[in-house]
């Protein structure tokens, strides 16, 4: 679909992995739908793209909680490669700055943290859960580390209630081609207008009037699945507005964890698919996945207040700040076998302004929190539907598919169509 059309039973604001699974569900359903896409391309954080016949995701890249994530089902159906092998996050490669005793000694401090936190959880404490740190452990700068690749912010911005409720099983896989690649395929074939910011939505007639950059639609119902810090910018204005929903998205902003790709010469020297943390005591520091799918590239990993910094100083800071640490690691010449491919600027992109949510200490309640907030559909037609609305599932594509589904129920529900299984197979 290239241009929009007059009216529509559902709009679908957004072709990310939660607009998709919206989409295709109310499509099987039977219901007229389009998706509105701000961007040349669908896929929202799930992007990959090519270097040298290899697939590199800019975004999201493991499809965590495997044996029980719906898309993993997807992957070989599509045509495309399931990958098993083991994430290798909890080592470190050669023991470099840490020895196989400090490892240990980490990984207590850290499971120990966890189980502060829950206990914290259970007690219904609402927050921060930097909180729980021991004050003055040589481990905390560690873990705020490990806190922004995990949150995209720091343990001090993290609700305990919130953290707390992330289930994973612990069974990591990845796509070859790419994750972003998976949910480019999932959406082929769906009715998407692409560059098409939605602007307006007025809602104070019988059916919303969308206004967009390439013109108006009219819908009977609106599935929003833009990022919390793209509502909480009021990037999408409401006629009349709805402070509830942008106060909502604020208390789960969106926390910043930024990759970059580079080639590596002699990358025989490495282990494939091992893992390298360049410093031990401060949060401003990256993770190295050492050869990932054994090729010869270091992916680097850059999460939270040292992310945000890096993205304002430019592509050229990023690269430097990673050859850097490489090579204070591993000799100073490394730098020279380095050389940038891809990166990601989740941060700049207007149509993201971050990578995945997280939520603010006092908003973490599972009822009447932010992630509740947000599932609360306004007037039962404008459900909002992402990662972020997902209570045990955020931060992950798979959260934000299951959402859509969700959402994509509901909506139906208005429409007064029978809601049964709503799962789309690939």
């Amino acid at each position: 679909m290239t241009s929009l059309p007059a009216s529509i039973d559902v709009a679908v604001i957004g072709a990310g992995a939660a607009g998709i699974g919206a989409a295709r569900a109310l499509t099987q359903a039977g219901v007229s739908v389009v998706l509105l896409e701000a961007r040349e391309r669908i896929g929202g954080r799930a992007h990959t793209v090519g270097w040298q016949g290899h697939g590199l995701d800019l975004g999201c890249g493991w499809l965590h909680s495997a044996d029980e994530n719906p898309l993993a089902d997807r992957v070989e159906p599509l045509g495309l490669t399931l990958d098993k092998t083991r994430p290798p996050w909890r080592t470190q490669a050669f023991n470099l700055g840490l020895t196989p005793a400090e490892q240990q000694a980490f990984r207590d401090a850290f499971d120990a943290f966890d189980d502060r936190v829950s206990e914290a959880a259970r007690r219904g404490e609402d927050r921060p859960a930097a909180d729980l740190f021991v004050p003055g452990d040589r481990w905390n700068g560690r873990m705020d580390a490990i806190s922004g690749a995990l949150n995209g912010a720091r343990f001090a911005e993290v609700s305990t209630l919130d953290y707390d409720a992330y289930r994973d099983t612990g069974v990591n896989w990845r796509v070859v081609e790419g994750y972003g690649a998976l949910v480019e395929r999932l959406g082929q074939g769906l009715p998407v207008v692409r560059d098409c910011a939605v602007q307006r939505i007025d809602r104070r007639r019988p059916t919303l009037k969308i206004e967009t950059t390439r013109g108006v639609v009219e819908a009977a119902a609106c599935i929003l699945t833009l990022p919390t810090s793209v509502l909480a910018a009021e990037g999408v204005r409401f006629d009349p507005p709805l402070p509830d929903l942008i106060e909502a998205a604020a208390g789960a902003p969106l926390g910043l964890a930024s990759k970059l790709h580079m080639a590596v010469q002699g990358a025989e020297d490495f282990p494939p698919d091992s893992q390298l943390w360049g410093r031990t005591d401060t949060a401003s520091t990256g993770g190295y996945h050492l050869r990932p799918f054994g090729r010869p590239m270091i992916e680097g990993y850059f999460g939270g207040d040292l992310a945000w910094g890096l993205e304002a100083e430019g592509e050229a800071a990023m690269f430097d700040f990673a050859a850097s640490e490489l090579s204070d690691l591993l000799g100073s010449s490394f730098r020279k076998r380095l050389a940038p491919v891809s990166m990601s600027m989740w941060g700049a992109d207007p149509w993201s302004l971050g990578a995945y949510s997280y939520v603010l200490p006092g908003q973490g309640d599972l009822v009447t929190g932010a992630r509740a907030r947000l599932r609360r559909p306004a007037e039962d037609r404008i459900f909002v539907a992402g990662e972020a609305t997902s209570p045990h599932l955020y931060g992950t594509a798979h959260g934000a598919w299951m959402e859509g589904e969700r959402a994509a129920s509901h909506a139906l529900g208005h429409l007064g169509i029978e809601t049964r299984s709503v799962e789309v197979k690939a």
